[in-house]
């Protein structure tokens, strides 16, 4: 019992319901911490993930265990810590599940014992099934059967030997180099977010008291204070979807109510982001490939000049400039934004769905690669659920309908009404009909696939 037992965090960057740590800590061995480095984090994450770090170094600092910080092949790493039992929470990425696959082979064949555990979805990807026992494509059907299934308690925070001992190298944070200095373009994000485990429980607390009454009526309307942004602290595992679901569950109960169909609507987000990871699980080229395989053949018109001008937010456009210039300056975009923005890219711009989600995924905070891969699908109309490929949002409609006084526009890009736009935008929706009218005909256009 004198070899440690490790927790390799990942997207779990908090104690409460840990599931790794919990296992580690029950094991009786005293415990070590690891995060190794992903270098292909864009800006706003790279610095979030430092300030998160630095919230969950100081949270087991104070139990007495230490947080290893690493780059490079896992394998090597632990093999340095001398750990007789190695435990993580799953990632569900192509990439993650093949090295986890090959430590967990390699570790297992020397001896040393490995478990890993749910902790970043109220279901595992494989447990709902249709009753066919297949994968779902569409989101009613398998909210409904995972609805079904009862959703584990929240873990508490575990009680932690104190390491004491020899560790193995580890780097500083700062020598990660995680945070912009020349220029130091995150003041944005500094005024916008407070980052941690202790941060998101407590916006999570103030979205429950103040918000949630309101959402279901206010939660496209970027101009208020109505949705919960808990995106970012779920994608980086500060919170866990287990806690979001139990919370809102005991909030309602402290208050005497039941469910009503704010909460419904509330929940269904966090259904959202499960059907996601469902696709991506079953579907590991959602990221890159289109689900409908008809959209292989759909002529998209690339064009830098169109892209670097939405990316920028100065097309012209109102509420898409303010959504992508809410994007640079806080890495984080309001969803009807984010369903309006996609939308005019693929559509009205024929620009590939592929080339908006990797700006989205090197800009957001919240940037999560299955959330991601799938909404952007979903808006270009080849993907699982997916709009309707004649469904194109009018960008000045939608402004007027959920920004009605302009106060978001104003906020965040006042000159864009006096930009000249970059299309007609009746001109690029029936382009866009024209292009969809070409492969239309194929089956996987019409919800068979």
């Amino acid at each position: 019992m004198t070899a440690p037992a490790l927790v390799w965090f990942r997207n779990d960057l908090r104690l409460a319901d840990n599931p790794a740590l919990a296992a580690a800590a029950a094991s009786g061995r005293k415990v070590i911490a690891l995060y190794l480095l992903d270098e292909t984090l864009g800006g706003p994450a790279r610095w979030w993930l430092h300030h998160s770090l630095v919230s969950l170094e100081r949270s087991l600092a104070e139990r007495g265990v230490p947080l290893l910080l690493r780059r490079g092949d896992p394998l090597q790493v632990i093999g340095e810590t001398g750990a007789a039992l190695v435990s993580w929470n799953r990632c569900y990425d192509p990439a993650s599940i093949e090295r986890d696959k090959t430590v967990k082979a390699a570790l297992s064949a020397t001896g040393v014992a490995v478990e890993s555990f749910n902790g970043s979805l109220l279901h595992e990807p494989w447990t709902i099934k249709t009753t066919g026992g297949t994968s779902f494509l569409v989101f009613t059907p398998f909210w409904r059967a995972a609805r079904a299934i009862s959703v584990p308690a929240p873990l508490p925070i575990p009680t932690l030997p104190r390491f004491e001992g020899a560790l193995p190298a580890s780097d500083t944070l700062d020598s990660w180099h995680l945070l912009p200095t020349r220029p130091d373009w995150a003041g944005g994000l500094r005024a916008s977010w407070s980052v941690g485990e202790a941060a998101a429980a407590e916006r999570f607390q103030a979205f429950l008291d103040a918000a949630l009454p309101l959402y279901a009526g206010s939660r496209d309307r970027p101009d208020r204070e109505t949705t919960s942004r808990l995106s970012p602290y779920l994608r980086w595992g500060e919170i866990s979807p287990r806690q979001v679901w139990h919370g809102t569950m005991a909030h309602y109960l402290e208050a005497g109510r039941t469910l009503d169909a704010t909460a419904d609507k509330f929940l269904a987000e966090l259904g959202w982001r499960e059907f996601s990871y469902h696709l991506l699980f079953h579907h590991p080229e959602l990221p890159t490939q289109p689900l409908r395989r008809a959209f292989e053949a759909f002529p998209w018109a690339p064009d830098p000049a169109l892209l670097r001008a939405w990316q920028q937010g100065r097309t012209g456009i109102p509420l898409v400039d303010a959504g992508m210039r809410q994007l640079w300056q806080t890495g984080w975009m309001h969803n009807r934004v984010r369903m309006v923005t996609a939308s005019f890219l693929t559509k009205h711009l024929l620009q590939r769905w592929q080339d908006g989600a990797a700006w989205f995924q090197d800009t957001l905070v919240d940037a999560d690669i299955a959330s991601n891969a799938a909404s952007w699908q979903w808006v270009a109309g080849c993907g699982a659920d997916a709009a309707p490929y004649f469904r194109v949002f009018n960008p000045l409609l939608q402004g007027e309908k959920f920004d009605p006084s302009g106060a978001y526009v104003r906020r965040y890009a006042p000159d864009s009404a006096s930009l000249p736009p970059i299309i007609d935008l009746a001109y690029g929706r029936q382009r866009a009909l024209s292009a969809y009218e070409a492969i239309k005909q194929d089956a996987s256009l019409t919800g068979d696939a």
